[in-house]
């Protein structure tokens, strides 16, 4: 008997094996998606992303671990879009009296700084816009309207106060850094500017200054009150205060400032509508050969951190900057929830350097 033994045949000999079933992790890009996968409605997804307490603590770790796993983010705009809020507060800078001043301006940048971080601190982005309202009146309601922006914050009043005020009356959540004058309507943050004119002018006539220049331009509201301000306290010293517009452009703000300080006319102090304007004056002085404070004592306005580094460090007018930033969010965050909020006139300080002489 013959027995025939059957090999059995490999894959080397032509037999292929099936291929492993590779299971394909299932792609999450809705919340529909998530939630099927789940087994809950959208509703219920949405409000466990939300770290809603609505869901029961189990369903919503669950719901939050599955969509890690599946790297899930939800749609932040459309999100928003359903609360109807952006998450965005626009910042403007109007310049109708200035228009070749720029932002890189050490004020605005240091104001806006400050406020970036307090927006920050809420959970805010920054829309910054530079406007130039040439004659034109809807530039701010171009911005409050746009739907792009939860609120807005101005810097600065330029020579637009009747517009602010118009747009005020019909949109809420408006907060304004500077000057607070009787019975306006929007809500404004800042300094007491007459006072800090004032300050400047008193503290000169007590260090020996008998012949006053102010330097700045007084087409803006806040530099303008701090003019009237300086103008009275020379008065009642009764002493001269002679006023030289100076520009906030910076190719031609120095130009004018040392023209303005090689005239005929005699001075020994200096009130300084900006700081800016005030360390432009002490480079000035030193070309044209001026001791600082033994024959001109120069007073700035704002107290910016660059002041105290000049040679010599800036006597100066300080205004809250910080604190400012800080209270204007506030004010908004307080208009945005439906509240109407008074403005916040904050008190000027005198901080003495060696630009002026000691008492």
């Amino acid at each position: 008997m013959t027995i025939v033994m059957k090999k059995r045949k490999t894959a080397k000999e032509g037999v292929t094996a099936p291929p492993p079933t590779i299971t394909q992790p299932e792609i999450v890009r809705t919340l529909a998606d998530l939630a099927r996968i789940a087994g809950v409605s959208t509703g219920t997804v949405s409000r466990a992303l939300a770290d809603k307490s609505i869901v029961n603590s189990e369903t919503r770790e669950r719901i939050q671990s599955l969509a890690k796993r599946h790297d899930f983010r939800p749609n932040q705009m459309a999100s928003k879009l359903r609360s109807r809020r952006t998450g965005f507060v626009g910042v403007v800078i109007p310049l109708g009296h200035e228009r070749r001043q720029h932002i890189s301006d050490p004020f605005f940048l240091t104001l806006l700084g400050h406020l970036a971080d307090e927006l920050a601190e809420c959970g805010y982005d920054l829309m910054l816009s530079r406007v130039i309202p040439d004659g034109t009146k809807d530039w701010l309601e171009k911005v409050t309207r746009s739907g792009m922006v939860d609120g807005v914050l101005v810097i600065g009043q330029s020579d637009q106060f009747d517009i602010i005020e118009e747009v005020a009356a019909q949109y809420e959540p408006l907060v304004i850094w500077g000057h607070q004058r009787a019975h306006q309507r929007h809500c404004v943050v800042g300094t007491d500017n007459l006072a800090g004119g004032r300050l400047a002018v008193e503290h000169l006539v007590a260090t020996g200054a008998r012949k006053l220049l102010f330097m700045g331009d007084a087409a803006g509201i806040e530099i303008q009150m701090r003019l009237e301000g300086a103008k009275a306290a020379a008065a009642a010293a009764g002493i001269a205060l002679k006023h030289v517009k100076i520009t906030l452009a910076g190719e031609d703000m120095g130009p004018q400032i040392e023209k303005s300080l090689s005239s005929r006319f005699s001075y020994d102090g200096i009130v300084a509508a900006s700081d800016l304007i005030a360390l432009s004056a002490l480079s000035a002085l030193h070309r044209i050969g001026k001791r600082i404070p033994q024959d001109v004592q120069v007073v700035g306005f704002d107290d910016l951190p660059l002041s105290s580094y000049s040679a010599p460090p800036l006597t100066t007018i300080r205004q809250e900057i910080s604190r400012g930033a800080k209270l204007m969010v506030e004010k908004l965050k307080e208009r945005m929830g439906g509240k109407n909020t008074p403005s916040v006139v904050m008190p000027p300080i005198l901080v003495v350097r060696e630009s002026t002489r000691s008492l």
